[in-house]
């Protein structure tokens, strides 16, 4: 379950176009943060993907990547020439090719890695869609396999691909525009596979090619129902249309840490059976499995792009971080695995989410307002950074990636003092101890 977010640049507060991406996977799924330079390819050779082998292309560029550690895929990433990709699982009626193959994922970096506006980065998933097919299991303990669409920006414009097996169909963005885990493109779209409407009539999914809806055909109705994509798309496209205008940074940031449905008040991550938060919190049962384990905002004006990552899980508890392509990312630690690693950016700030978790509704109060203050200052030295060298931009990335850290531990240290005053539900409490068992934290959820 993902949500992902796009502004063009007529709506937003300084004219650069926006971009953003919760990437909800299970709670233990690290995700990797790292840059992939680009390089030139011998004739004949061939890339290993996360399953099986393609040619290779002459030129691939460099791309941000934030992908699950298991991975050659990646979930949500940008390139050298401003192009920015999210992906989100979609249920269909077509049947999943459950052989290894190219995962949505796959195509994600693919993309990235061969194009250089967004337009070419659709035609460049098409292409390889139509030859290869998407299959594979793409779930990390549990299989999980599905279908993708795909939200592509460049600073100039931005698409939705939507696909069911091999068939697919695109939409230009002419505002503002969000894709959830629910196939959202109906009767009205710019370009299409050419037996899309053909292979739902002849399956009777429609009966005129007049009352065709690529969605009300090719969705499957209950993954898609009980995902509950369709509200959180409704969720952070209000969101984006109350700003209009006003839109910026700081604006997806607020998106991205939505809780959008009531659960009680104050909102608390124990109740609720379906995954319908922006802000995905996983639970005991088989709906509520996905976490928000990354989180990759893109600030998108033409020869500046400027990117900003948690690396982290549930951005509700984590800090924004800047980052830049051309200066590269700082010193991060080792790559993260499936369990606990103390040197590890994300395995270090799961002890704090995962404390946060024991009492909710008291400690996100430690830390909310410092947060919101830390981030408003980085926002701010970005701003002043704008034409400064890649170097001094490194060191600032460098530095912010500490004071984040620092401010991270000083906020453990804080809600560890605090007395338990609203524990969770004992189910999701036995949820979490499991799983803190299985990853081997040195904490107990009681």
């Amino acid at each position: 379950m993902c949500d992902t977010l796009v502004a063009l640049g007529h709506v937003t507060a300084d004219g650069a176009v926006v971009f953003a991406k919760n990437s909800d996977r299970e709670p233990d799924e690290a995700q990797v943060l790292e840059v992939i330079p680009g390089a030139t390819h011998a004739p004949g050779s061939s890339v290993k993907c996360t399953y099986i082998e393609i040619p290779q292309v002459e030129r691939t560029y460099t791309v941000l990547l934030s992908r699950p550690f298991w991975m050659w895929g990646a979930e949500m990433g940008a390139n050298e020439h401003g192009v920015v990709i999210g992906n989100e699982a979609v249920f269909t009626r077509i049947p999943y090719e459950k052989q290894p193959g190219l995962t949505g994922m796959d195509l994600l970096r693919l993309a990235l890695e061969r194009a250089q506006t967004a337009e070419e980065a659709l035609w460049v998933i098409v292409r390889l869609l139509e030859t290869y097919g998407q299959g594979g299991n793409c779930g990390f303990r549990h299989p999980f396999y599905y279908h993708n669409s795909f939200l592509i920006a460049d600073p100039k414009e931005a698409w939705v691909l939507e696909t069911a097996g091999r068939h697919w169909v695109a939409e230009r963005v002419r505002d503002v525009r969000t894709i959830s885990n629910a196939l959202s493109i109906h009767k009205a779209w710019d370009l299409a596979s050419e037996d899309v409407v053909r292979f739902a009539l002849d399956r009777g999914w429609c009966k005129r090619r007049e009352d065709f809806d690529f969605a009300a055909c090719y969705s499957d109705w209950l993954f898609t129902r009980f995902g509950d994509g369709r509200g959180r798309q409704t969720c952070t496209l209000d969101a984006l249309h109350q700003a209009r205008g006003k839109i910026g940074v700081s604006t997806l940031m607020t998106a991205l840490r939505k809780h959008n449905v009531s659960r009680g008040n104050p909102w608390r991550p124990d109740r609720g059976l379906m995954g319908a938060d922006v802000c995905m919190h996983a639970a005991f049962g088989p709906i509520r499995r996905s976490q928000s384990v990354a989180s990759l905002i893109a600030h998108l004006k033409p020869g500046r792009f400027t990117f900003w990552a948690t690396a982290t899980s549930a951005p509700c508890t984590s800090i924004f971080k800047p980052f830049w392509l051309d200066s590269g990312l700082p010193e991060m630690g080792p790559l993260p695995r499936g369990e606990y690693d103390p040197e590890s950016i994300f395995w270090r700030h799961e002890l704090l989410h995962r404390e946060i978790l024991r009492d909710y509704p008291t400690r996100i109060k430690v830390i909310e307002g410092e947060r919101e203050a830390l981030e408003t200052h980085f926002l701010a030295e970005v701003e002043r950074l704008a034409e400064a060298s890649p170097d001094e931009r490194y060191h600032f990335s460098q530095h912010c990636l500490e004071q984040s850290n620092e401010t991270e531990q000083h906020w453990l240290e804080a809600v560890r003092r605090l007395p338990i005053q609203d524990p969770p539900a004992w189910h999701y409490a036995i949820y979490w101890r499991g799983l803190n068992r299985m990853d081997r934290m040195p904490i107990e959820m009681k």
